[in-house]
């Protein structure tokens, strides 16, 4: 039998195979480190991608492991702050759907998930923010990029 932490083909198919769930977030400005991102996770892995845009003429093909959902956030479709009538600022959307999956997904005190947040720096000291404040995630579990500073940077 295979060992449960490697991961190739003859592994990924075995029922014992441990799947880490994966939040990974981009914007217009990530896609290349989003398809580099994207391009190490094993196969079985599962989880969702939100991929926030100006407009759908920014959306394209984007490879992510069979198990794992691409979401595409049109800001150009999307309302800012309820109530004031603004239009959706950069970052606005990602959070927003990070927060519902969060909400939905991580519910279990030995959660696992590995969480990559590429994009602009507002939404990801957001994300940041309310995932480990009202979801409890471990900061160490949660990846950015060094060029923000935040404690999370790998």
């Amino acid at each position: 039998m295979v060992p449960p932490t490697e991961h190739n083909d003859a592994a990924c198919r075995a029922s014992r195979h441990t799947r880490v769930q994966h939040l990974v977030t981009a914007d217009e400005t990530s896609l290349a480190e989003l398809d580099a991102l994207l391009a190490t996770l094993p196969v079985c892995s599962t989880g969702r991608v939100f991929i926030e845009v100006p407009d759908a003429t920014w959306i394209g093909v984007v490879t992510a492991p069979p198990r794992m959902t691409v979401s595409w956030l049109d800001r150009s479709r999307r309302g800012g702050a309820p109530g004031t009538g603004a239009t959706c600022a950069p970052g606005q959307a990602v959070v927003r759907a990070v927060s519902g999956w969060a909400g939905e997904m991580l519910c279990c005190d030995d959660d696992a998930t590995r969480v990559f947040l590429l994009g602009a720096y507002l939404g990801t000291a957001e994300i940041v923010d309310d995932l480990t404040h009202r979801h409890g995630v471990d900061a160490t579990a949660i990846h950015t990029p060094a060029r923000f500073g935040l404690a999370t940077s790998r």
